[in-house]
């Protein structure tokens, strides 16, 4: 593209939809090609074990490919040789398994947090630790409850805390030395680094400038214009000076673009931010989509309060009698605007999709609502539900019910989950 300054607000709210791939048809049928595609864009798929309508996991795909068949992902994730593997990348996050080397530097700066210390929770549980690492070396992966049964007695005397194995298979986990070899329903198994990648890929590591610089071209890739906070952000990097060095070196071979952004400003100035040189800048967007709040499009709320004007917050830990809108909301998406926020639960006994509540972001045009409406209908397909149920509370459920002509109406208020 012909380099430019400055992006309008709009324009910049429409590369980051392009960006993420959610301006793209749905295809008419979704396979294992399509899943790789909406993977590699996005480069980070996050983890989160919250399933009131659908684990978090699943719903950035069918944002953007519509309805799926989840246990097509699943073959994807928690294959016996994964072509995607666990690691705290943005927090717990699936990565292709060929990035899991670009993590090195973060395994080696948690091994200097936790296990050089000899009065830290590693170095007063070495024994625990070296048993776990010895089990999985000798019988491969396992599941917790595989090992559980088996926790033996300490050589200092008394059994052992199961809470204290578990934390030991974590921190192996976090060095490196563990990767998770799939799943039973959402229980891990763990095995040894070696055992489930190959010795080739558990033992190749890439240098930290390199591996950072890597990480931020593939984050302004995934945004399409961001600030470094941005960039820093997709992976939760918290070392600014070398956010900038891989920003500063990226701007030299061409890849990223320094842009002004109308809005976008930092302690009263415009902030600084970058174009990707492979971003397109759309006239328009023909985008709708429902959204977890853990999609890379708003997951960073500061930058989906600085595109969209929207302010999330999650409620699942807010007492319940003190929520604004749901124990679990979800964003809904329209063209480049966030139009919406609906929370959901799948009511599998009763076959019925349940629209708990619905608020609108700003008065809605008639086709908007209309959208929200299909939007739905095909999250109700998608999770094999039969009916659709919209209760009373929230300023968008009237037009939502009306806009679904054979939806159902219940009665649900801040203390439903």
């Amino acid at each position: 593209m012909t380099p430019r300054e400055q992006l309008s607000a709009a324009e910049a709210r429409r590369v980051a939809v392009a960006a993420q791939g959610l301006d793209r048809r749905r295809p008419d049928r979704v396979g294992t090609r399509q899943l790789n595609d909406a993977l590699r864009r996005m480069s980070v798929l996050q983890i989160d074990s919250v399933n009131v309508f659908a684990r978090s996991h699943y719903l950035p795909l069918f944002s953007r490919l519509g309805p799926y068949d989840t246990a097509d992902l699943d073959r994807l994730l928690f294959g016996r040789r994964p072509r995607y593997v666990e690691y705290w990348a943005h927090v717990a996050a699936f990565v292709p398994a060929p990035d899991r080397p670009l993590f090195a530097f973060r395994m080696a700066e948690f091994r200097r947090k936790y296990a050089s210390d000899p009065d830290g929770w590693v170095g007063k549980h070495r024994d625990v630790v070296d048993w776990v690492r010895a089990e999985l070396a000798a019988r491969g992966p396992l599941r917790p409850a595989e090992i559980e049964r088996d926790v033996r007695r300490s050589p200092r005397g008394g059994w052992w805390e199961w809470d204290v194995v578990k934390e030991a298979l974590e921190f192996l986990w976090l060095f490196g030395e563990v990767a998770i070899a799939g799943r039973r329903g959402f229980e891990r198994r763990y095995g040894l680094a070696v055992d489930v990648l190959g010795e080739e890929l558990a033992g190749r590591e890439v240098p930290r400038p390199e591996a950072i610089r890597e990480l931020v071209r593939r984050a302004a890739r995934a945004y399409g214009v961001a600030t470094a906070a941005d960039l820093a952000d997709y992976w939760r990097i918290r070392d600014r000076g070398a956010i900038l060095t891989a920003i500063a070196d990226l701007v030299a071979e061409g890849e990223l673009i320094p842009v002004t952004v109308a809005g976008w400003t930092t302690a009263g100035r415009p902030a600084r931010a970058w174009l990707h040189r492979d971003a397109r800048v759309p006239r328009t967007v023909d985008a709708a989509a429902i959204l977890t709040p853990f999609d890379p499009m708003v997951w960073f709320r500061d930058r989906a309060e600085r595109l969209f004007d929207f302010a999330y917050r999650i409620e699942i830990y807010t007492p319940a009698a003190r929520r604004r809108f749901g124990y679990y909301s979800l964003p809904i998406l329209v063209d480049d605007a966030i139009v919406a926020r609906v929370d959901l639960k799948a009511d599998r006994p009763a076959q019925t999709l349940r629209v708990q509540s619905a608020w609108w972001e700003r008065e809605p045009a008639p086709s908007v609502v209309e959208r929200v409406a299909r939007e739905l209908r095909q999250a109700a397909t998608w999770q094999g539900l039969d009916r659709i149920s919209v209760s009373g509370w929230g300023d968008a459920v009237d037009q939502v019910a009306a806009a679904l002509p054979h939806a159902a109406r219940h009665t649900a208020g801040p203390a439903s989950g």
